[in-house]
């Protein structure tokens, strides 16, 4: 790989910087990816605008993205099916009579209880981060936009709740892929090793902490209390100008007429979805598994085998197809209807299909440019032990953000974090944490975050105004999670 040096920054910086400020994210990154090949064309334009094509189309060359990429435009479908059926009107059914309830005990006390609803579900639907910003979004959005609560605060809480539960409870893919990561580096009992770091791993707590305060003190700063007074004042949901994520089409699609609204038709498919991931991760796992001591063991390590991508795919086509039969049986739809309802759903959420492709496509580039790597190593003569956690957090942040993918960070940093602490001493659990904190607060702050895009869609977000509204919480849970990690540098050391 060739050393491009402090220009490997420059790309995604700018693509983050331009989509930002002029609020165009697919010009943004398409600028920033553009640019990344002109650098490796040694500044040849029509070499490195020849290369930006191949690299767009080279990103169907990784089964894990086109699988991702897949289950995002599958997504359209499951919720048209879902909002056809009456089942999203059957489950806000359900929901009014709890608002109802909490309303007779104390006036606007129901905004407070469906938005600690919602971060609940984020919490526990741990399997995944995708399904669990994705149902948060989809159930609550109906009952958020009734109460008036500005669609950046649902994608705020899907976005803050999802990634930093999947990390703490590591009983999912994030476990698995990091237990991967910590074998390669010598660490003979991962899951021991990572069960350890939990304690540690402060920026997810925080993060997780914030959203509990901001939702019970009813209190919100910067361009979330200009939302929250936007949508109180003028009962606009979203700022005027605003992109959201999802079509009209299908957050407004019309319900069939003549039949009743039931929540299970909305409530099975989606927990056929979230079940069937930790299913698919034993399924796609279970061959790789060659030495085991009883079936409990054999399950266990096919998890951590198991293929994250795969899983989510196979989870949405079960839902859909779940979704088909019951409705069939119910006399809902006739198999016309469900290709024409598959189709249209598809259709509606080819925008987020492509920028998934332009947000892998930037982080491939960024890859080729060792982005990562120069912003890692150009930390490693002059750390000392005390200041090696927060150092570790705050470039693990970095690459996070200019990235857009705490995984990418993972396999980055934990490959010179951990050689690092060896090097330097101090505790690897410690180094560890701050390597998976960072990576998690970098994608919270980044604009091209598969994870953030996906609360965006599934919440009908401006994906933009989601990023802004969410940074200065972000920014101050990354500003004492440094500070935690400073202090515990010097306490270790």
């Amino acid at each position: 790989m060739s050393d491009y040096g402090i220009l490997s920054i420059l790309p995604p910086v700018i693509a983050i910087i331009l989509a930002l400020k002029t609020k165009q994210v697919y010009v943004a990154l398409l600028f920033g990816i553009w640019f990344s090949w002109v650098i490796m064309s040694d500044w040849n334009f029509l070499r490195g605008t020849l290369a930006t094509i191949e690299g767009l189309v080279n990103v169907f060359k990784s089964e894990s993205n086109t699988r991702t990429i897949m289950f995002s435009a599958l997504v359209g479908s499951l919720l048209l099916f879902i909002q056809y059926s009456r089942g999203v009107e059957g489950f806000i059914n359900k929901l009014n009579i709890l608002i109802d309830y909490f309303e007779k005990k104390q006036k606007g006390y129901s905004r407070v209880i469906v938005q600690v609803l919602a971060m609940i579900t984020g919490l526990l639907l741990f399997v995944e981060s995708s399904i669990s910003s994705l149902t948060v979004g989809t159930l609550y959005r109906p009952v958020f936009d009734k109460l008036k609560i500005p669609r950046e605060k649902l994608a705020y809480i899907a976005d803050s709740s999802s990634a930093p539960s999947s990390i703490l409870i590591p009983f999912n893919a994030w476990g698995a892929f990091i237990m991967g990561l910590l074998l390669t580096q010598g660490i003979d009992q991962p899951f021991m090793t990572l069960l350890s770091s939990i304690k540690f791993n402060f920026y997810p707590i925080i993060a997780i902490i914030i959203v509990f305060i901001v939702i019970l003190s009813k209190k919100d700063i910067a361009s979330m209390a200009k939302a929250e007074k936007r949508t109180k004042e003028t009962g606009k949901l979203l700022n005027d100008g605003a992109k959201p994520m999802i079509s009209d089409t299908i957050t407004s699609f019309k319900p069939k007429e003549g039949i009743k609204a039931k929540a299970f038709n909305m409530v099975v498919p989606l927990l056929t979805m979230v079940f069937m991931m930790p299913i698919n991760l034993v399924y796609t796992g279970w061959d790789k598994v060659e030495n085991y001591t009883s079936f409990g063991d054999h399950v266990s390590q096919a998890i951590g085998n198991g293929s994250g991508s795969s899983s989510v795919l196979y989870a949405v086509l079960t839902s859909i197809f779940v979704a088909m039969i019951m409705y069939r049986t119910q006399g809902i739809l006739k198999m016309k209807e469900m290709v024409d309802l598959v189709l249209k759903g598809i259709s509606e959420l080819m925008p987020l299909a492509l920028l998934m492709m332009l947000a892998f496509a930037i982080g491939e580039a960024c890859n080729q440019l060792g982005t990562g790597i120069y912003i890692a190593n150009w930390s490693k003569d002059w750390l000392s032990p005390e200041f090696l956690p927060a150092i570790v957090f705050v470039l693990s942040s970095f690459i996070a953000f200019s990235t857009g993918t705490s995984w990418g960070t993972f396999a980055i940093m934990l490959a010179i974090s951990i050689p690092m602490v060896n090097i330097h001493g101090g505790d690897v659990t410690l180094v560890i944490a701050a390597t998976l904190g960072g990576g998690i607060f970098g994608d919270h702050c980044s604009p091209i975050s598969d994870t953030s895009i996906i609360s965006s869609m599934a919440s009908a977000s401006d994906h933009i105004d989601h990023v802004k509204t969410q940074l200065p919480y972000a920014l101050i849970g990354g500003t004492l999670a440094t500070i935690l990690y400073l202090v515990m540098g010097f306490a270790l050391n």
